[in-house]
């Protein structure tokens, strides 16, 4: 058997190893691009048999091909849906065209698979065609945003589920922490008293939100403009594969897909891309102030905050021995950070377009799918390897109480701002802790103060007045 077979496209022949699944137009794309030196997202490649697969089985239905070819098609389509071709996908994750160079590598993997079926050669065009075929009624401008809009709707089905695993260890550490009472802190300067519980409730809610927002987003990655061809007029496509091919695709991948109503917008605009990064966004921009206060509370351990402690992962230096480093956090903020990166280049790409089309896609696929994977994988790893493991340093909580200035706020209610001010300074000038101060001083007993910084009183919604005040 020959090493080679020799395939022709319109700019000439060239050699193609005998053994590939893929042919000519990808061999040309390998030349071409190798920018991003990376594959295309398995997610893409996945959606995009899943995408051709009701292409075929629509075709079927209209009768272009004989029921062995039918099925021999369809199972190679099934077989790249299902992960068994990912390795014959060769093309870089950026590339010029708009995706063609991603949707013939996938009609030459198709086909030639479809011809192993079938007992015959690769490069046997005559019996299966990339094109006349595996690309019947269809172009890139259809398939490749529609393949897009299913991935996309598959990873934000992941992204939910880790988005909410990590809103119940929020919540989780929310209830076994409310009944410690630390010192809140604004503009990194000591404020009044909440309790940790609290501080954990409000990760808890803005996560919620995320879910939230990942959860009505998916609405619009659900239109698709497959039928459309080349810029959204049908034209090459019967108006029954238009009507069919939505229909399979939808069960094919059991989402609520739908026809969008004006294909030639469908095709023309991208902006979808930006709504949907934008909300993974929102979430980078929470998992980034989490994480920042993480290891703000966990840091020291000796000299600094202190209050909590974080799961010990790994030694943090090569140099000083004992170092811990809050190595999830700092993790998920570079995940958060480069999603924000994404966020930039999804929004140049998508005003990029021109015309009918937006040739930029590729580089839309390569960012919302990366940002897509690379948070649910951030929202997994903080979970597991951090919340869930956090533990509460309850005498450090309780000492910053006590000797800190936070507690004046507290203290004013009770006693009037002029003798908390004294107070405090007289703790100052003594060496004191601040209830030390006010005993010392006569402002209020012992036990007075302790029921100030009760759980119950700090995190009262309101006000009690005690000094003549009308409750009004």
């Amino acid at each position: 058997m020959s090493e080679y077979r020799t395939e022709h496209d319109l700019l000439g022949e060239m050699p193609v190893p005998s053994q590939a699944l893929y042919g000519i137009h990808s061999m040309r794309a390998m030349e071409n691009f190798s920018i991003a030196a990376r594959k295309i997202n398995p997610w893409l490649i996945h959606a995009y048999g899943a995408v051709k697969l009701a292409c075929a089985r629509t075709n079927r239905e209209l009768g272009c091909w004989s029921d062995e070819k039918s099925a021999a098609i369809e199972r190679a389509c099934a077989e790249l849906a299902e992960g068994m071709l990912d390795q014959h996908i060769v093309v870089d994750a950026l590339q010029g065209g708009a995706g063609t160079s991603t949707n013939m590598n996938v009609n030459e993997v198709i086909a030639n698979r479809a011809l192993e079926l079938l007992n015959r050669p690769h490069g046997d065009y005559a019996a299966v065609s990339p094109t006349d075929d595996i690309n019947l009624h269809q172009s890139t401008n259809d398939t490749y945003p529609t393949a897009l809009r299913v991935a996309g709707l598959g990873l934000l089905k992941i992204l939910e589920r880790d988005v909410v695993a990590l809103l119940e260890a929020f919540q989780a550490k929310e209830r076994q922490f409310a009944h410690v009472v630390k010192v809140a802190r604004t503009q990194m300067q000591d404020a009044v008293l909440l309790t940790l519980g609290r501080e954990f409730s409000a990760y808890a809610e803005a996560i919620s939100r995320d879910r939230w927002r990942i959860y009505k987003c998916q609405e619009r990655l659900r239109v698709v403009n497959l039928g459309g061809t080349a810029v959204g007029t049908g034209l090459g496509a019967p108006r029954q594969f238009i009507f069919r091919a939505v229909e399979h695709l939808r069960d094919i991948t059991h989402s609520g897909l739908a026809r969008a109503e004006n294909l030639v917008e469908a095709t023309q605009n991208a902006d979808a891309f930006v709504e949907v990064h934008a909300i993974l966004k929102s979430l980078a921009t929470n998992l980034l102030k989490m994480c920042g206060d993480l290891r703000l509370l966990s840091s020291g351990p000796c000299a600094g905050i202190g209050e909590i402690t974080l799961p010990a992962r790994q030694a943090g230096s090569s140099l000083m021995p004992g170092k811990v480093n809050p190595v999830i956090p700092e993790a998920v903020s570079q995940a958060a950070m480069m999603t924000m990166a994404n966020d930039q280049a999804i929004s140049h790409a998508c005003s990029m377009g021109s015309l009918e089309l937006n040739p930029f896609l590729p580089l839309v696929a390569d960012c919302l799918l990366g940002s897509l994977g690379m948070l649910s994988r951030a929202c997994d790893a903080l979970r597991r390897l951090c919340v869930e493991g956090i533990q509460v340093n309850e005498a450090r909580c309780k000492s910053l109480v006590e000797n800190g200035t936070a507690m004046a706020t507290s203290l004013v209610e009770q006693i009037g701002y002029e003798k908390a001010t004294a107070a405090i300074k007289h703790a100052g000038q003594n060496n004191l802790s601040v209830k030390q101060a006010v005993v010392e001083l006569g402002f209020m007993t012992s036990e007075m103060f302790d029921v100030l910084t009760l759980p119950e009183n700090v995190m009262k919604l309101g006000s009690t007045p005690n000094r003549g005040c009308d409750n009004g």
